[in-house]
């Protein structure tokens, strides 16, 4: 088994999003031409709930203004996380999915 300490940023989103897929859980991409600093996941749980994952690499932060969309969002109510490694990544999906 190859063991990567540092992991690419790409990397984290794969395998969170396939452990999401296994869960039945719907997952798109997500770029809005009119807007920057989206986060990176729309996902979508069986029955409708939405909620969003933010991936950096290892120990990396959202950029200003991603913090600043992330905030903005949440106060309209929208679940938004940020995940920085695998790990983090699956337990949000497990907590989402309760």
């Amino acid at each position: 088994m190859n063991f990567n300490p540092d992991p690419l940023e790409k990397d984290i989103e794969k395998k969170v999003c396939d452990f999401a897929k296994t869960r039945g859980i719907l997952v798109y991409k997500f770029t809005s031409p009119a807007r920057r600093s989206v986060p990176d996941r729309l996902f979508i749980l069986p029955g409708g709930s939405v909620f969003w994952i933010e991936f950096k690499r290892k120990g990396k932060k959202p950029s200003p203004g991603q913090e600043a969309e992330i905030e903005r969002m949440r106060k309209q109510g929208a679940r938004v996380h940020v995940s920085d490694n695998v790990e983090a990544g699956k337990r949000i999906i497990e907590l989402e999915s309760l």
